[in-house]
């Protein structure tokens, strides 16, 4: 299942990165890109564990930049 996310007032691309690191590791992802430029991130992953796998996305993104606001689109 293809989910796309903004996050919006993200501060930077090393942070972009930093994201798109921790969430490629989550069980259940199969891939994901995070875009500093457009602040979209888009996660291809497992539907049986997109409530899980949403979840901690919200925790490693406010670990990574805390004012980081999450639309899912």
């Amino acid at each position: 299942m293809v989910k796309k996310v903004k996050l919006h007032d993200l501060c930077c691309a090393n942070c972009a990165a930093k994201i798109e690191d921790k969430i490629s590791k989550l069980d259940g992802v199969e891939s994901v890109t995070v875009n500093f430029l457009t602040e979209k991130m888009i996660m291809n992953a497992d539907e049986s564990k997109m409530e899980d796998i949403l979840s901690r996305i919200e925790k490693i993104v406010h670990k990574i930049e805390p004012d980081v606001e999450i639309e899912y689109i």
